[in-house]
């Protein structure tokens, strides 16, 4: 059970973030000198191995080096963080495989643009322009991954298929915000132009009817507060299936994980939202 204590401030957390930064440091050099050809994922004996599951941390990666030199303005960390953006990060721009766009590319060509908007690196109107290309892709790609439901519903589809929705993707979904944000949409067939904000609320509010309960015995399972890993649809007809888990032994057994997704993802969204009416 989670307990707020509203009597933490940020003042009061500055000694352990500044710890967290220096023990970070020297662990992204060790991972850019393991030479990884594929995401760091897995790890055997503690150590990054090379065994490609989904190319969902890449981004991370790169992105902790970024947000190392927001936090110690260390130049060394924004190299490496701008030089693999640009060397490595294109491929997870278009990739229409995955469901992860916000963790590979707003933590990269995202936190890259704040940092320049925020004139924490020198203003450059052509890089600026590289990197919001890059969020307007981002966002329509991952947009494009959609599986419609009935009732005005919908939901960005896992990397496990258009049946597939997880929990995950809301956090995913800054990259639909970042592309808005910026004026893009999602070209379909016959020049439809699809919204990305509409896309995005329609997924938010799918994935809290079917992927978090709230004790209101919508079945057996429905506990407050659970989260479960994944929700399976009928694509025929957009049936609700059953929860799922497609890494546990059942739909709950590894959500703790979970949970941190929905608790980050939906405030996010919300403090997003707020931004629009100001």
């Amino acid at each position: 059970m989670i307990k707020i204590r509203k009597n933490i401030t940020a003042l009061s957390l500055v000694k352990d973030c500044e710890g967290v930064f220096q023990a970070a440091a020297p662990k992204i050099k060790s991972i850019l000198k393991s030479n990884l050809k594929e995401t760091p994922v897995f790890t055997i004996k503690g150590k990054y191995t090379q065994r490609g599951w989904t190319e969902w941390t890449q981004g991370f990666q790169f992105g902790c080096a970024i947000l190392q030199f927001d936090a110690t303005n260390e130049a060394e960390f924004l190299k490496i963080g701008r030089d693999n953006t640009l060397a490595k990060m294109a491929n997870h721009i278009s990739h229409i495989g995955v469901h992860d766009h916000g963790f590979n590319n707003v933590s990269t060509y995202g936190n890259l643009l704040r940092l320049m908007n925020e004139g924490k690196t020198p203003y450059n109107e052509w890089e600026k322009s590289f990197y919001e290309l890059a969020l307007k892709i981002t966002g329509a790609v991952q947009a494009a991954r959609w599986m419609s439901l009935p009732g005005n519903l919908g939901y960005i589809t896992s990397f496990n298929g258009k049946h597939s929705l997880f929990s995950d993707t809301i956090r995913s979904c800054r990259a639909l915000a970042v592309s808005y944000q910026l004026g893009h949409a999602l070209m379909s067939e016959q020049d439809e132009k699809v919204n990305l904000l509409v896309r995005l609320l329609q997924h938010a509010e799918t994935t809290a009817k079917y992927n978090v309960y709230f004790g209101k015995s919508r079945d057996s399972y429905d506990i407050r507060g659970r989260v479960v890993h994944e929700s399976i649809f009928n694509t025929a007809n957009g049936a609700y299936r059953c929860p799922s888990s497609q890494q546990g032994y059942s739909p709950f057994s590894t959500w703790t994980r979970g949970h941190a997704w929905i608790l980050a993802g939906y405030p996010e969204q919300i403090e997003f939202l707020d931004s629009l009416s100001e």
